[in-house]
């Protein structure tokens, strides 16, 4: 890999999400050299992917360049490879474009979609973990809205405008939330012709209610607004199978769809080459102490979705979102600079700041520590939180511009089918 020679402690980071940007941008002065090394060059705000799949939003107003992010520090260098292997004896990382060899390793690299060993569904469901798969989601909406506009057969209809989302956590509330909306008041305008009843939302959820992350006050607000919006609701209902037209259901039910969202639930993109001691298993996430440190390692330490800190307050781990990877980035940061000069390292305590969800225009829930609420104002915090919290001005202009026009207008004007998508076969 080309990296010049150093004298300097080599920091090595796998990951540009929230914990890894969190954690380089706190090292602009520190003396040592900082590698970054993810298989995109951009980093994605993850929390509005929803909108890129539902035409609210462009990717670009959503992914921002990793080196323009962090081009403030001249110890900095970034290389586009995915990470194939993590050897700690010899202190190297094996990748696409080479070896690389460290005196520090951060692994931040998150989480992947967990299809729980069904093979049918991994093969034939649509995630939504990246930019490229939210794009294939619009495709794959306009594309079968234009098949339904021109098709004889009414089961064939039927199936095209059939929806089917499995996972009511946020991400499938808020992407219910989304399409009810497109149903109310931007495909009847469209697609003149179509008798839009017969497009059908179902949000399946194996729990017995939605928003399982969230307070009881929460997930009964959202129950309402979906329910307003015509969502239809499966909770205790566990999805077995789905081949690529019809969803078979625990019970035996079947349905025929094909439109199958798949977010019920994500694993620890773990990389090959630690010790199993340091692997929780079952969440494949990395065990680590209250430093960050994966355990048995001094030298190597994990942030965000991938780490798995047990402590008092959270005995099963940190919740898998952005708040926790960003608060130990920054804890990890100063570790780092502790760990040159020789101190003590700090402890991470974790502050929760809340949680929230969004479920459609004027309607959001919000968990505070001690205040839960639901509706316009919790709709007013959610936009502003999401809204200051992505990154570069001009990523916060246009989609400020872009929600401030769908509002007035009741629109989404990024339905393009630029990238049509092909059904897997």
């Amino acid at each position: 890999m080309n990296l010049p020679n150093t004298n300097q402690k080599r920091i090595v980071v796998i990951g540009g999400g929230f914990a890894g940007i969190s954690l380089v941008k706190k090292l602009k002065d520190l003396d040592a050299q900082i590698v970054m090394i993810d298989r995109h060059n951009y980093h994605t705000f993850q929390p509005l992917l929803y909108q890129v799949s539902t035409s609210g939003l462009e990717p670009d107003s959503i992914a921002y360049p990793i080196r323009k992010i962090l081009k403030e520090l001249n110890n900095f260098y970034f290389r586009l490879a995915e990470v194939q292997h993590i050897d700690p004896v010899k202190k190297e990382i094996t990748t696409a474009i080479g070896i690389l060899s460290f005196d520090y390793l951060v692994i931040a690299t998150g989480t992947k979609t967990n299809y729980f060993n069904n093979e049918n569904i991994a093969k034939n469901a649509m995630p939504m973990k990246t930019v490229p798969q939210a794009l294939n989601i619009r495709s794959l909406i306009l594309q079968n809205f234009e098949k339904a506009d021109d098709t004889l057969e009414v089961s064939e209809r039927k199936a095209l405008l059939n929806f089917c989302i499995v996972g009511a956590g946020p991400t499938g509330v808020e992407l219910a939330g989304a399409l009810a909306e497109l149903k109310q008041n931007v495909f009847p305008k469209d697609y003149k012709h179509l008798d839009i009843q017969e497009m059908q939302i179902h949000l399946f959820e194996g729990g017995p209610r939605v928003l399982p992350p969230m307070s009881e006050t929460a997930s009964k607000k959202a129950t309402e607004f979906l329910d307003k919006l015509g969502v239809q609701i499966h909770l205790n209902t566990i999805v077995s199978d789905f081949d690529g037209k019809t969803v078979t259901l625990k019970d035996g039910k079947t349905l025929e769809t094909k439109n199958f969202i798949w977010s019920a639930g994500v694993t620890g993109a773990s990389i090959k080459g630690l010790t199993e001691d340091s692997l929780v298993a079952r969440l494949n996430r990395y065990k680590v102490n209250t430093f960050n440190q994966v355990a048995g390692f001094e030298d190597i330490f994990a942030i965000g979705d991938i780490a798995y800190m047990e402590t008092v307050d959270f005995p099963k781990g940190h919740p898998q979102v952005a708040q926790p990877a960003i608060q130990q980035g920054e804890n990890l940061a100063k570790n780092l600079k502790n760990l040159l000069a020789n101190k003590p390292l700090k402890a991470f305590i974790y502050s929760d700041k809340g949680t929230m969800a969004t479920v459609g225009r004027n309607k959001a829930v919000v968990d505070l520590k001690k205040l839960k609420f639901g509706g316009f104002l919790a709709w007013f915090i959610w936009m502003f939180v999401h809204l200051m919290a992505l990154v570069g001005f001009r990523n916060r202009v246009i989609v400020f511009f872009n929600w401030a026009y769908n509002y007035i207008n009741y629109d989404k004007a990024a339905r393009l089918i630029v990238r049509p998508y092909t059904t897997k076969d």
